[in-house]
C-alpha cells in the first residue's frame, strides 16, 4: 500500500503547506486600526527623566564627535571661516613658520609679573610695546605673502577674501592652542 504524503508545517523554515492554507491560519487577519495601533509610540516617552537622559547622552556624543573632527581638520565639522582649500593652505603654511607672534601671550605673562617689580615695569612695558609692534609688523608681511603664495597656486582671481587676516590672527596664536590643530610640522610648507 503506498503512502500519501501528509503535508506538515516545516518549522524550520517558516512556510505553511497546502493544507494549512486552506485550512486557514489559525487566526483572524488584523484591521489597520489594530496594526497602526501596534507601531504606534508616544512622542513624549512616558518615562521622562530616562528620555532626557539618553537625549542628552546622545547629544554629548555628537558634540565630542564634532570636536576632535574639528580638532583634526575634518572638513565638515570646521566653521565656515575655516572650509576650503585656499583656508587649509594658508593653516598649513602658517604652522610650518616660526612667527613672532606666537611668543606674545608668553611676553604678556612676564610683563605682568614685572609690573609688581617697580624699577623693571617701564623697561618691561617698552619691551612689550616694541615686542607687539615687531608682531604686527610680521602678520601684515605674512598676510602679503600667503597671498601672493595662493595666487601662483589657485590663480590670481580667484584667491579669497580675507585670508590676510585669517594668516595674521593664526600667526598670533600659540601653537598648542590653535584649532584646528596644526597638520604640519615646523618647515614643511605646503606645494
Amino acid at each position: 500500500m503506498a503512502k500519501t504524503p501528509t503535508h506538515e508545517t516545516d518549522t524550520t523554515s517558516g512556510s505553511a503547506s497546502a493544507t494549512d492554507i486552506a485550512n486557514g491560519k489559525g487566526r483572524p487577519t488584523p484591521t489597520r486600526r489594530e496594526k497602526e495601533a501596534a507601531r504606534k509610540r508616544p512622542l513624549v516617552s512616558s518615562d521622562r527623566t530616562e528620555a532626557r537622559r539618553q537625549s542628552r547622552t546622545a547629544m554629548a556624543s555628537q558634540r565630542e564627535r564634532a570636536r576632535i573632527g574639528m580638532a583634526n581638520g575634518e572638513e565638515k565639522f570646521l566653521p565656515i571661516r575655516d572650509r576650503g582649500p585656499q583656508k587649509r593652505f594658508v593653516r598649513d603654511y602658517i604652522d610650518a613658520r616660526y612667527s613672532v607672534g606666537e611668543l606674545l601671550i608668553p611676553l604678556m605673562l612676564v610683563v605682568i609679573v614685572l609690573t609688581f617689580i617697580p624699577s623693571a615695569s617701564v623697561i618691561s612695558l617698552i619691551a612689550l610695546w616694541t615686542f607687539f609692534a615687531l608682531a604686527v609688523i610680521d602678520c601684515f608681511f605674512v598676510g602679503m605673502r600667503v597671498k601672493k603664495k595662493l595666487g601662483e597656486k589657485f590663480g590670481e582671481g580667484n584667491v579669497v577674501s580675507g585670508v590676510r587676516w585669517y594668516a595674521a590672527m593664526r600667526s598670533l596664536q600659540l601653537r598648542a592652542m590653535r584649532l584646528p590643530k596644526p597638520q604640519t610640522k615646523r618647515g614643511n610648507f605646503p606645494a
